[in-house]
């Protein structure tokens, strides 16, 4: 019999009961419910990484491992050596482009085509352009971002947009630095349980693409990840700049089921990098709350976020880390990370860290899902259901379910497995915890025969 010590419930289990019970036991009810994070945990945490940047593997990923994190990490796949698709602009010949600029002023109905092929010109400065209309345009200011790029293609035309490359890539700015991480090394990490993920294939500011080359860059980052990792990497993506852009937004949830940048579920409370929202006050069932430490920010202020979940029963904490030790944009240090992870784990009985493609799957799956409990002479069967693509959504839930006062010892198995659980207790009797898989067989309690 598989069993763990006996579980003592604590005060921050406070989940929300999903049940449809009958059956009853010498005058007792039999009832089951989804608790609201995996194996009872008061909170979820996932520790997301943007770029790629190389310290994220060689500092950051040991330190996780050595306490048993594992993390989401959002790669630029053009940066990767041996990678088939690259950054390029997909439209006119953008002679006819620049032709067109010196008569055209730009506007909100040529903008996107222009700022698509300005860092394709030969001229890498100008990708800068690109890169402040972008801000532009995420920041709602149309009229900014066309004045940026007609002063770009003034410099072209003019000739002072500064030395003309042959082959030029449209890649911006890069933020990863200059080692490289191979496709063998990110499948050997993989296969470790961390999750890697879309960051686009050239990092632009995809608010101001044209549908034609945002679609190439998140489309052909994820045939990418697919072709080299297969297809539990291509889950989530991470638009880059944390773009909340509806037309994006649009776009992107057409390609991959996920979004770290916007999560619209009626049930979930988004308060993104930027927010100044007190997660604790939100009155909705779960609140993603991100939180992206900057070079500046100090331990106790990220160990006061830690404090915060623990605080609260409904938060999912979404940690947003860029650069680490000196390279790759806003770099934590390497102690730094090893202290806060410290303090993660000394608080793992009450924190689920997860990546963020696990606490998405739990959080659809309990919210989507009807479990049934019937009980039968000596046996109880649970059944977990819920109506998502059962492709996709296959990650276990965590189940408690009641128990009549007489039964000591049971034995739970689904589809003919013995399942690990744990005995506990709490004010309204005796129960067991359990991690069940929905859509298939039910699972079977049976009390051992005295």
């Amino acid at each position: 019999m598989k069993q763990h010590p006996t579980l003592i419930l604590l005060s921050f289990l406070a989940p929300l009961v999903l049940v449809s019970c009958t059956g009853k036991d010498a005058g007792q009810a039999v009832q089951s419910e989804i608790l609201k994070w995996q194996d009872g945990k008061s909170a979820a945490i996932s520790l997301t990484y943007d770029d790629g940047s190389i310290n994220q593997f060689r500092v950051a990923m040991p330190l996780m491992e050595e306490r048993g994190f594992r993390g989401t990490f959002y790669i630029n796949t053009g940066q990767i050596p041996g990678s088939q698709f690259q950054a390029q602009f997909i439209g006119r010949p953008v002679e006819e482009i620049i032709a067109e600029t010196a008569s055209v002023p730009t506007t909100p109905e040529n903008l996107f085509e222009r700022a698509s092929a300005v860092g394709y010109l030969g001229y890498p400065r100008l990708m800068e352009a690109h890169t402040r209309a972008g801000a532009a345009v995420d920041g709602g200011n149309m009229e900014r971002a066309c004045r940026i790029i007609d002063e770009a293609y003034e410099k072209m035309r003019t000739g002072t947009a500064g030395p003309f490359r042959e082959a030029p890539s449209g890649e911006a700015v890069s933020y990863a630095g200059s080692d490289r991480i191979t496709w063998d090394e990110i499948r050997e990490m993989a296969g470790r349980g961390h999750e890697f993920a879309s960051h686009t294939i050239s990092h632009p500011r995809l608010a101001v693409l044209d549908e034609v080359n945002m679609r190439w860059e998140l489309e052909k980052c994820r045939e990418e990840i697919l072709n080299h990792l297969g297809p539990d990497h291509v889950f989530s993506c991470e638009c880059p700049y944390g773009t909340e852009d509806e037309r994006v937004m649009e776009i992107a949830y057409q390609i991959y089921p996920a979004l770290r940048n916007r999560m619209p579920h009626p049930w979930l409370e988004e308060l993104n990098r930027s927010s100044r929202e007190a997660p604790g006050a939100s009155e909705r069932s779960y609140v993603q709350w991100q939180r992206g430490p900057l070079s500046h920010t100090s331990l106790a202020e990220m160990n006061a976020w830690i404090d915060t979940c623990l605080r609260y029963d409904h938060i999912w904490l979404v940690m947003v880390f860029h650069g680490v030790d000196g390279v790759g944009w806003e770099a934590l240090r390497g102690d730094t990370l090893k202290s806060f992870f410290n303090t993660l784990s000394s608080n793992s009985q009450a924190l689920w860290v997860a990546p963020f493609r696990e606490v998405t799957k739990y959080i659809r799956e309990r919210t989507n899902s009807d479990v049934e409990t019937r009980m039968r002479g000596r046996q109880i069967r649970v059944e977990l259901t819920h109506t998502l693509d059962p492709e996709l959504y296959n990650h276990p839930l965590t189940l408690k379910t009641y128990l009549p006062d007489r039964w000591d010892q049971v034995d739970i198995r689904q589809n003919d497995e013995e399942l690990i659980h744990q005995n506990g207790s709490d004010s309204r009797g005796k129960f067991v915890q359990y991690q069940a898989h929905p859509n298939k067989e039910p699972v079977v309690i049976t009390a051992a025969r005295s």
